[in-house]
């Protein structure tokens, strides 16, 4: 039995609910091929779970200055980007135990939610022809880069940040009625234990490093060639696994 008693999960979705990030390398990899660039996994982790504009400033960032034409700009990068993945998207399918797992949370009655950097637009796109599995989570609980901050907010709050910022996940907790705390202070002793009986599911590295600083337990999942570059971190996470199959409910008192 796991020493934190768990009152709710919040689940990332590209990568580890939806098998989407192969969608993406194949795509960005075709387009900087007629550069004569290659986007490793080096550079993948640290473009996964950023807004799509973020992402793509790192990506310019990890090669040298004028590797990429001075004409080609994230902004026409990421509209051919998605001319390329978006039939791909309307068909993607679940990974192994996904489906399965958000079910029996369900069942179980633990409270659940999600929080994706994709757009509203994109998470659309990837989900409409898989409501067996999103209807599964309430309406309100289904966070993207598009959503509005879930109140409280401090007085300074500006735009939504993405991961590794814990932004987001503290909002799916606020979500799902946890009184978590604002972000942008210090959360006081019941705020720190309530965000502590919270478990995030990621595959992305900054997704990790989001989780942990949201003060929340983190599972694990990435990609054998992500895992790769960390073969002996966890990235402060509780659990690593390969796939969401080998988690184990009764150890997490789920």
């Amino acid at each position: 039995m796991a020493s934190t008693e768990i009152d709710y999960v919040v689940f990332d979705m590209d990568g580890l609910l939806l098998d989407t990030e192969v969608i993406y390398t194949i795509a960005t990899q075709e387009i900087f091929t007629r550069f004569g660039l290659e986007v490793t996994w080096e550079i993948k982790s640290g473009l996964m779970g950023k807004p799509p504009l973020l992402a793509a400033a790192h990506l310019w960032s990890s090669f040298p200055p004028g590797s990429i034409p001075s004409d080609y700009t994230p902004e026409m990068y990421l509209l051919e980007r998605t001319a390329l993945q978006d039939a791909a998207f309307r068909a993607v399918l679940p990974l192994p135990g996904a489906l399965e797992l958000v079910r029996t949370l369900k069942e179980r009655g633990v409270k659940i939610a999600l929080a994706t950097g994709s757009s509203k637009e994109s998470f659309e796109m990837k989900t409409a022809h898989l409501p067996h599995l999103f209807s599964l989570f309430p309406a309100d609980c289904l966070l993207t880069s598009s959503s509005p901050p879930v109140r409280p907010l401090s007085p300074t709050s500006g735009p939504t940040p993405g991961k590794p910022n814990p932004h987001i996940f503290l909002s799916a907790a606020r979500a799902l009625g946890i009184p978590v705390g604002v972000d942008e202070e210090p959360a006081n002793e019941e705020e720190r234990r309530l965000r502590s009986r919270g478990l995030v599911f990621e595959d992305a590295k900054l997704g990790v490093e989001a989780g942990v600083r949201a003060g929340m337990n983190v599972v694990w999942v990435p990609d054998p060639e992500l895992k790769a570059l960390h073969p002996n971190s966890t990235l402060g996470a509780k659990e690593v696994f390969s796939s969401l199959l080998e988690f184990d409910l009764e150890k997490w008192g789920l």
